[in-house]
């Protein structure tokens, strides 16, 4: 049967804005506290998204026993404290990605899910997008017939300046953490998890990565070529290419909604695939089905695959010589 889930966020940006905004479009959830560092910030915040509660403190939140699901969208290096906090009471975490800042994190937040027997997602919107879920559907039927390589690019010139969270390395920034996420998701959804990763970086005067390719092998005549830059405007195109053709996910390709097909490295058909909302709605109605059939963890976005993918980051990350 269905029923209304109560929904926290932690943390107010501009992400937790969106995903608001898209809340308020699933019939059944409801917005019922929100909590920031400032009581002022959270009182404007609620009041823009209808919340029942606004909490100054995040332990006023996560201490709300009306509260079922959670969705964190702080800066990456509060991820994993306070995803824990949130199942050790009991509730159900949908965290922003990357889930946490190494594998070690990861693996923590892993474990107090199996323990406690509750949910947890790493916020992998893109997955869930309809454009996305086509690109799955192609591969899976073999329209381009054996994948050989994928090509993605994610780029925009952000203005320096240290004390903001992309540039700061206490609060988990720099290009790969916020944006190459997003390439090598979309390289690990089409090859899996390579064998082989080469990473050449540039860094910030901050110590953060201002530009990252990436180069992965597989051992099998596959492999994907990733670029991620702070520094400059790219295409934020991905094209997978196999012996029998080639899928685009124009631009933007992380919530595209387009998908073409080429033959002979002729168009053959674009297919326009719209999302609902801001494109945060899917995640969403994933997270509560999810809850509905009493599972623990998502099919689509397994806790597997997050500790997939901050492995990669990891070794990507001891090739560049950042830590956190």
């Amino acid at each position: 049967m269905k029923r209304t889930y109560n929904w926290g966020i932690i943390g107010l940006g501009k992400i937790a804005n969106k995903f608001a905004h898209d809340l308020q479009l699933a019939k059944d959830a409801s917005l019922y506290a929100v909590a920031s560092r400032s009581i002022e910030k959270a009182t404007e915040f609620g009041q823009k998204y209808n919340a029942k509660q606004c909490y100054g403190s995040y332990d006023e939140l996560l201490n709300d026993p009306n509260i079922e699901v959670v969705y964190i969208a702080t800066p990456h290096a509060y991820h994993c404290e306070l995803a824990i906090a949130a199942m050790e009471r009991g509730k159900a975490v949908l965290c922003e990605k990357p889930i946490g800042v190494n594998k070690d994190e990861v693996e923590k937040m892993i474990t107090t899910s199996k323990e406690q027997n509750v949910f947890l997602m790493e916020a992998l919107w893109s997955r869930f997008i309809p454009a996305t879920e086509k690109l799955h559907s192609f591969i899976e039927n073999k329209a381009i017939g054996e994948l050989k390589m994928v090509r993605a690019d994610f780029g925009f010139k952000g203005e320096f300046d240290p004390t903001k969270r992309l540039f700061n390395k206490e609060l988990g920034g720099g290009a790969l953490l916020d944006l190459g996420i997003y390439p090598i998701f979309f390289s690990v959804l089409a090859l899996g998890v390579p064998t082989e990763i080469k990473a050449l970086a540039t860094m910030f005067p901050t110590n953060v990565d201002s530009s990252c390719t990436l180069i992965f092998g597989y051992g099998n005549d596959q492999s994907a070529i990733l670029d991620i830059s702070l520094l400059t405007d790219t295409p934020v195109e991905c094209w997978i290419h196999g012996t029998k053709g080639s899928l685009k996910m124009s631009n933007p390709f992380h919530h595209s909604k387009e998908i073409s097909l080429y033959k002979n490295r002729e168009l053959v058909e674009t297919y326009t695939v719209d999302y609902v909302g801001l494109g945060y709605y899917h995640e969403i109605i994933e997270v509560q089905e999810c809850l509905s059939n009493g599972k623990i963890e998502s099919e689509k976005v397994p806790l597997s695959l997050s500790s997939e993918l901050i492995t990669i980051m990891d070794k990507i990350r001891s090739q560049i010589g950042l830590e956190y």
